[in-house]
C-alpha cells in the first residue's frame, strides 16, 4: 500500500480521468495507493475499468476505484476491506466474462478492517437487493432469432429501441470502442428521449458495454446492421435484445412494417 511521504502532493483530479468525476471532491493525492505517480498514468490506467463501472456491477464501484486511483487528499486513507469484499463479490462474475480474475493488486486483505480512518460503504446493501442489481451474465446482448413478428412487436412495445448500423473503427487509445455508429441512425421508437439524446446514449453504450458489442459483432467482425431492444435508465442505455438485420428475415421486415400501425396491449 501507499505510504504518506514528503514527495505525496495534492493535484487536481484530471478532466480525462472519467471514473473520478462528480465524486464530491476535486482533488487528488499523488502518488496514489496503486503507485501511480503522475497523473497522466492514473488517467490512463483507470480507463481500463470504465466498462466494468457501467454495467453498475455495485452501487459503490466507483467509491472504491477512485479511493485508490484517486485518494482524497487528507491524512492516509484507505478503502474498508468490507468495502473491497462488498464490491468484489459482485464484480469478479463479471469481470470473469471478460476473461479476467479480480487482480490481485486490489486484494482485499491488505484493507485494513472498517474503522474511522477507512472508507466504507455508503449503499445500504440491505435495501438495494440483488433483484435491483444487475446480474453478471457473459451472454449479454447474444444476436436471438425472431420468432414472429407478433412477437417482436410487443418486444418493441415494452422497449424503447432503434435500429443500428455499426462500422468497425480502427484501434485507437483514445476510445474503448471498436465500433462506431452510422451517419445514419434509423430509429423505430423513439422513446424518452429526442433524437440526439438517443444517439448519444447509443455511443455511450458502444464506449462502455463491452460485453454487449462483443457479443453482437462476433460473427460479424467488420460491423453490420441490427435491431436491438432496450430501456432508458436515467443516462444509461441498457440492451437487452438484439438481431442481426437481414431484408430476407421475413420476421423483422414484417414487424417493423407493421409497427407503426400497431396498438401495444398496454
Amino acid at each position: 500500500l501507499w505510504e504518506p511521504s514528503s514527495s505525496s502532493r495534492c493535484v487536481s483530479i484530471p478532466s480525462g480521468m472519467a471514473l473520478c468525476q462528480n465524486i464530491g471532491y476535486n482533488t487528488m493525492r499523488m502518488p496514489n495507493l496503486l503507485g501511480h505517480e503522475t497523473p497522466a498514468e492514473a488517467v490512463q490506467q483507470s480507463a481500463s475499468w470504465l466498462p466494468l463501472l457501467a454495467r453498475e456491477c455495485h452501487p459503490d464501484a466507483r467509491i472504491f476505484l477512485c479511493s485508490l486511483f484517486a485518494p482524497i487528499c487528507l491524512d492516509f486513507i484507505s478503502p474498508c476491506r468490507s468495502l473491497c469484499e462488498s464490491v468484489q463479490d459482485s464484480c469478479a462474475p463479471i469481470m470473469s466474462c471478460y476473461g479476467y480474475p479480480w487482480p490481485e493488486i486490489l486484494r482485499c486483505d491488505q484493507y485494513p478492517a472498517d474503522h474511522l480512518m477507512c472508507i466504507s460503504s455508503i449503499t445500504n446493501t440491505t435495501a438495494d437487493t440483488a433483484g435491483r442489481r444487475p446480474q453478471a451474465s457473459c451472454r449479454d446482448c447474444e444476436l436471438e432469432e425472431a420468432s414472429s413478428s407478433n412477437d417482436l412487436l410487443e418486444t418493441f412495445c415494452r422497449s424503447d429501441f432503434v435500429k443500428l448500423r455499426l462500422t468497425r473503427l480502427k484501434y485507437s487509445p483514445v476510445s474503448l470502442s471498436l465500433f462506431s455508429l452510422a451517419s445514419k441512425l434509423d430509429v423505430l421508437k423513439q422513446g424518452p428521449l429526442l433524437g440526439g439524446q438517443l444517439r448519444s446514449r447509443i455511443e455511450l453504450w458502444l464506449e462502455r458495454d463491452a460485453t454487449c458489442v462483443r457479443n453482437m459483432t462476433r460473427q460479424h467482425p467488420r460491423g453490420g446492421t441490427f435491431l436491438v431492444t432496450g430501456t432508458v435508465h436515467g443516462e444509461r442505455l441498457v440492451v437487452n435484445k438484439a438481431f442481426t438485420w437481414q431484408k430476407q428475415d421475413k420476421n423483422l421486415t414484417a414487424a417493423a412494417r407493421k409497427w407503426k400501425q400497431y396498438r401495444c396491449r398496454n
